[in-house]
């Protein structure tokens, strides 16, 4: 039971009654309830009797349905949570009320009023964005005005009770509804009542009230944003009130503080006011004092955060106040305090890289930059000696995802390094000389985990010099006594070889490195990670150029093999230990020279007699710790082949046989929630591109997998993997996969209808149409309706500066792949189809204008922009297209492609193939062939246009609705009569 439950309930006496109701232990361990479960209208009605049976909603067991039976019972909602959600406000208006009723409640078991509170919540509550979307639009458009009142007035009743469970289910519930009323306009009262609650009201009251505060603001909608901005002067007069050193009560003051940490990124207006910041900076430095350590914890996020928001600001706070407080705070005997207090400085080492980075890119455009202060640099000498000795604060029963003070002292010193640069490297030095002889095992620890810390940031001259001198040492390291010590070595060596690999000799330090790093690795389960992670960077910083004879890891490839293979065999190999050394392998296979090609066509044997003979393993597992062993087996393995594959390209063929056999009977015995088929997916995928046309004879049998997977929606990563391997298939069996393109075309269209599975799933089957058009070639034809429909829709999703970057990115991801698109559509209509696409021709250019006005576009965005015009130009030599070509934008965005600094030479030389071609088109538009200084003359016409300075990017957490596609059901050739109506029917 949770703290503060009062006794069980008994529901004995309805169990008969109520047959279709399932049990749901994990509900009531959630809850702190001790009975069976049920579904939401049971409990509450079992509960309190004389609640009205109207409110009961469809699914509930006490609605009569006829179709009820025990045959073919009705679901019941499993837990109180997805009923709410599932139902969300389909139930009546008297549901609603109903339950707002029994959480204001005083005299109701503070389990009724949890579970009403927690199913109150959840009505407003879902995880697709889409469906978020419609259960908001329901609470606006449908409840009626006066429930809406009352179902409010009692939520704010609720945060006065003395129960705080329900306070706290109260504030959660009116967080729910703020979102979707503030940025209305509506509930205006409801800010000014919260602060009312926080001056006036009880502890209690206080307490929730500024927990509502807190649950409002750090709410991850735009619109809700956006709307706070204008009640920041009233949410910092509640949450400042309530977090002064003034607050006897240390539970208000605590919520205060955390109310102003979410708060934050709304009072810039305020933060910008002198006398206001002064107030807010005194009242959270004054925080950091305080008895209480949560209060002291929420003071040292909120400094995190204001660093992290208002840089610009806080110089004299630095050197007032916060550098004090904060070296203070690291040494505090408080974890948690010590922990955050540390992360102020990894704040102001990221915002000061980032800052260098910003004014670096200023410099060179002319644009303005921002203030630097050089805080971490100022404060090197304090700062770094304390993280250094937090080093010495090992846990050592601690799990590798733990993060603790000196995981954070070390995730603060890599920063360090990285904004002072040489700076740093003499008091780690220093630190490092005194302490990596020491018998004090903590302290040699601490000491290699400081040489590794530092490796990058410093010049790599001065790097250089120290790895040279301190590699031996490290390497000799890896026999130490203690294992944390041996541990945080490899984790050191590879450091080294990530960030300074050409500071090792290949000749003197590789085999002592390798052999040191492979002992490790057998020693000590616990030391896999670091050891696999070390060989796995060597392995790829000494490859060698591609396609080279030898490579400086040949000499060491087929020793490291074989100690690969014995450490993934033993039987008391720790699964970490055995996934980990498959990695390893998969490293050395991918970046094998030439040399090493026969050794890696004999471990191809190896590995396909494992992953046969796990085969009859899935048939005998029975616990679930068995199961996952047996996945994670097999996908290490599956993941090797695939990079067996790649390795050897075509000359797997005479193993291609065997390879598919088995993948095929791994696939057979797979279940459709299976993580296994998506590593099965990749290795075929890789097969597929080896062997390009020679995988036609597989198709038959591998087909209907692909099929299924393209259809399962419940298990998106598989979904993604499908959609990825037709491309791959389309490109390696060109025009012979023709005769499965109706099934590809139905499945991916009806994917792009589906809600079920996300938006970033789109721009992928968007490239996937393009991949099939250039495979297929002029039959694309009877697609190219759909398509053009589909792309023509896709384009015009626009955007606007109140969106995320996420968004922003998926947006230039989406016209990548509408791009893509009609570039393979184009391809595959050249030549006798060409008039097929001409009348779509205003769609393409529309895209591309809407490209050439994009800020944010990215390089492959416009390489793929210059490569259509570039096809359609030559597609349309006879000036069919000149109307759209001669737009002077088109010549602006060529200049953008071709003249961008940043961008490779390939983008170029696509933008200069481009405007050849685009040249053509309008010398012949004209009649003539225009003089080479007239048509040179059009392509300089992008100076007319002022540059588009004024962009904003919002925060990050804003989200937007990606409106879905509307495909009507559409058939290119009249539909066969043993195809379901809908289904695409071309004749092969």
């Amino acid at each position: 039971m949770t703290e503060g439950s009062s006794g069980l309930v008994d529901f004995k006496q309805f169990n008969n009654k109520h047959t279709l109701c399932r049990p749901n232990p994990a509900l009531i361990r959630g809850l702190g309830l001790a009975f069976h479960s049920h579904c939401l209208g049971c409990f509450l009605f079992t509960l309190n009797p004389s609640l009205s049976p109207s409110w009961t909603y469809s699914g509930c067991c006490r609605t009569p349905s006829p179709q009820v039976s025990l045959s073919a019972p009705q679901p019941c909602p499993q837990n109180i949570a997805a009923s709410a959600s599932d139902t969300s406000l389909d139930a009546a208006s008297g549901y609603l009320r109903t339950l707002a009723t029994e959480l204001a409640n005083e005299e109701a078991d503070q389990n009724v009023r949890m579970a009403a509170g927690l199913a109150l919540k959840n009505s407003f509550s879902a995880r697709e964005y889409v469906r978020l979307r419609e259960v908001q639009a329901r609470w606006i458009q449908q409840i009626d005005q006066d429930v809406k009142t009352s179902v409010k007035s009692l939520a704010l009743k609720a945060l006065s009770s003395n129960d705080s469970r329900a306070g706290a289910q109260a504030a959660q519930f009116i967080a729910s509804i703020a979102a979707m009323e503030l940025p209305r306009n509506q509930w205006p009262e409801l800010m000014p009542q919260l602060v009312q609650n926080v001056g006036q009201g009880s502890d209690q009251q206080k307490q929730a009230s500024l927990a509502t505060i807190g649950y409002i603001c750090e709410m991850q909608d735009s619109d809700l944003q956006t709307s706070l901005v204008a009640y920041s002067n009233t949410i910092l007069t509640a949450v400042v009130q309530g977090a002064r050193k003034e607050e006897a009560n240390n539970e208000v003051r605590n919520a205060a503080m955390t109310a102003l940490g979410d708060s934050l990124d709304f009072v810039r207006s305020n933060m910008e006011n002198e006398g206001e910041r002064n107030y807010i900076m005194q009242v959270v430095c004054e925080a950091t004092q305080a008895s209480d350590t949560r209060i002291v914890q929420g003071a040292y996020g909120c400094l995190n955060r204001i660093m992290a928001l208002y840089y610009d600001k806080m110089f004299f706070y630095m050197e007032k106040a916060l550098f004090g407080l904060t070296i203070q705070g690291m040494k505090h005997d408080e974890e948690d305090v010590a922990k955050l207090a540390v992360e102020f400085w990894c704040t102001v080492c990221e915002e000061e890289i980032s800052i260098e980075d910003d004014n670096a890119q200023a410099a060179v455009e002319g644009g303005q930059e921002r203030p630097f202060y050089n805080f971490a640099r100022i404060a090197t000498q304090e700062v770094v000696p304390v993280l250094l000795e937090l080093l010495t604060k090992q846990d050592e029963d601690a799990t590798d995802d733990e993060y603790n003070t000196q995981r954070a002292a070390y995730q603060c010193l890599q920063l360090y390094a990285q904004a002072v640069g040489n700076n740093v490297v003499a008091p780690v030095l220093a630190f490092i000389e005194a302490n990596i002889r020491s018998e004090n095992w903590r302290l040699r620890d601490a000491a290699v985990s400081a040489f590794g810390a530092i490796m990058e940031g410093p010049d790599e001259k001065m790097l250089d010099n120290i790895v040279k001198q301190g590699l031996p040492l490290l390497i000799s390291m890896m026999n130490d006594s203690n294992v944390q010590v041996k541990d945080s070595c490899a984790f050191a060596l590879g450091r080294v070889s990530e960030c300074v690999p050409a500071s090792i000799d290949p000749k003197a330090h590789l085999e002592p490195l390798v052999g040191s790093l492979f002992n490790g690795l057998a020693s000590n389960p616990k030391m896999a990670a670091s050891c696999c992670w070390a060989l796995m960077n060597l392995a790829e910083r000494f490859s060698g150029d591609l396609g080279a004879q030898e490579n400086s890891m040949t000499p060491h490839f087929d020793t490291s093999v074989t100690v690969l293979l014995r450490a993934t065999e033993r039987n008391d190999a720790d699964s970490q230990v055995r996934t980990a050394a498959y990695e390893v392998l998969n490293s050395f296979v991918t970046s094998a020279a030439i040399a090493s090609i026969p050794s890696v066509a004999s471990l191809s044997n190896v590995i396909l007699q494992r992953l046969e003979g796990t085969v009859p393993l899935r048939s005998q597992v029975v616990s679930v710790e068995d199961k996952l062993t047996l996945d994670e087996m097999q996908t290490s393995l599956c993941t090797v082949v695939m990079s067996i594959v790649h390795r050897l390209d075509t000359e797997i063929k005479p193993e291609a046989d065997r390879i598919m056999h088995i993948l095929l009977q791994v696939l057979n015995t797979l279940n459709s929630k299976s993580t296994v088929a998506d590593s099965v997916f990749a290795a075929i995928g890789a097969l597929a591109n080896a062997l390009g046309e020679d995988f036609d004879k597989y198709m038959q049998s591998f087909g209907p997998y692909l099929f299924k997977a393209l259809s399962n929606k419940d298990e998106p990563s598989l979904c993604s993997m499908a959609i990825g391997l037709v491309s791959d298939i389309s490109g390696a069996l060109g025009p012979k996969i023709q005769p499965y393109c109706n099934e590809f075309m139905n499945h991916l269209l009806e994917n792009l209808r589906s809600t079920a599975l996300s938006n970033q799933f789109k721009p992928a089957i968007l490239q996937c149409f393009g991949d099939i058009a250039q495979a297929i070639g002029p039959a694309f034809e009877a697609y190219l309706a759909v398509v053009a429909q589909v792309l023509d829709q896709a384009a015009s999703i626009n955007i606007d500066v109140s969106h995320s970057f996420e968004m922003l990115d998926y947006i230039v991801s989406l016209r990548e792949g509408i791009m893509d698109a009609w570039a393979g559509a184009i391809i595959a209509m050249k030549g006798s189809k060409h008039e097929a696409l001409q009348p779509y021709a205003e769609s393409i250019f529309k895209l591309l204008n809407t490209v050439s006005s994009d800020q944010n576009r990215s390089e492959a965005l416009l390489r793929s922009s210059m490569g259509v015009l570039g096809d359609l130009a030559e597609m349309f030599p006879n000036g069919e297209l000149a109307q759209f070509f001669n737009q002077p934008w088109v010549a602006g965005l060529i200049k953008d492609a071709k003249s961008n600094p940043e961008f490779s030479i390939g983008t170029k030389q696509v933008a200069r193939w481009a405007r050849e071609q685009v040249k053509r088109a309008v010398e012949i538009s004209h009649g003539v062939v225009l003089p080479h200084a007239l048509t040179e003359t059009f392509f300089k016409v992008l100076d007319r246009f002022p540059e588009q300075d004024n962009f904003k990017w919002l925060d990050r957490r804003h989200m937007i609705e990606f409106p879905p596609l509307h495909i009507p059901p559409v058939t290119p050739n009249p539909p066969s009569t043993s195809h379901p109506p809908g289904d695409i029917q071309v004749a092969d």
